[in-house]
């Protein structure tokens, strides 16, 4: 789970939870919706971002073709 920081200057209903989040309360929301808030830069900011998200920014290790078997004779 993500987490991410409320900045509004009043609480505010967030469907997802079912309940109401305060001014600079910091919350977990499920990763695939942690884009959801922190692209909503006045209103949220990131706390801890998804961890499968770092995974995927690491790049992938190269693959090499496999050598084609020289014909004899």
């Amino acid at each position: 789970m993500a987490r991410v920081r409320y900045l509004g200057p009043e609480p505010v209903t967030v469907p997802e939870l079912g309940r109401a989040v305060e001014p600079d309360e910091v919350i977990e929301v499920p990763d695939d919706r942690f884009a959801g808030y922190v692209c909503q830069p006045v209103n949220w900011e990131a706390v801890e971002e998804p961890r499968q998200q770092e995974e995927e920014a690491a790049p992938l290790p190269l693959r090499k073709a496999a050598a084609k078997p020289q014909k004899e004779g």
